[in-house]
């Protein structure tokens, strides 16, 4: 907390640098950053090894050539998933400053997943993002395309298979995932800020810096 509040304080001073008409309404906005909260949503347009596994819940939904297709990518090392991984983004405006309610920009999030606690890849969503200052959930997707073999090789084709059904098959989640994310967000007329330290990121509940 404190050193969110040093981060505070530097970006309020550029503020006062920029001298804008508008800067008593983003230094609330500013303020209101520390609130910008963040939550694993859910997966979608998953597909393992190209097959689309989304209205499975079983292995027995999948059928034979598909079933043939997954065990031949494991005989060769590999099973790629592709899914999007949907992130819930909030600005609820908690602050008690009075000031009116102002949007804030997300512009960056370079992210870590975990899946079972394992990490996997890394990447950069690299766009900005309009988060109203009135409350509502904005979502961001996150394209993904991560090997399942390269870090769950030991569980075998039938482990891989319900691992993918268990994240995106018609009865997945986002809750063996986890994002460990570094963010960068804008308050206008500021320029871009990196918040100070990583954000663990999960489904159970909303999360902030």
């Amino acid at each position: 907390m404190k050193r969110f509040t040093t981060w505070i304080i530097v970006a309020a001073f550029g503020l006062a640098l920029v001298g804008a008409l508008n800067g008593c309404a983003a230094l609330g906005a500013l303020a209101d950053l520390k609130h910008l909260q963040f939550k694993l949503d859910n997966v979608s347009n998953f597909r393992l090894n190209g097959v689309d596994v989304s209205r499975a819940a079983t292995k027995g939904d999948i059928g034979f050539g598909d079933i043939a297709s997954l065990t031949a990518a494991v005989l060769q090392k590999r099973m790629p998933a592709d899914f999007t991984l949907n992130v819930a983004v909030r600005n609820p405006n908690t602050s008690s400053g009075g000031h009116a309610a102002t949007d804030l920009y997300l512009r960056k999030i370079a992210w870590t997943l975990a899946i079972d606690d394992r990490t996997t890849i890394s990447g950069v969503t690299d766009q900005r993002l309009q988060i109203p200052g009135t409350g509502q959930t904005v979502n961001l997707p996150i394209t993904m395309s991560v090997d399942l073999y390269k870090f769950f090789g030991d569980r075998g084709v039938d482990d891989l298979i319900n691992l993918g059904l268990a994240l995106g098959g018609r009865s997945g989640s986002a809750s063996r995932l986890k994002l460990t994310a570094r963010v960068t967000a804008e308050v206008p007329p500021l320029a871009p800020i990196e918040y100070p330290g990583d954000i663990t990121i999960v489904d159970k509940s909303f999360s902030n810096p």
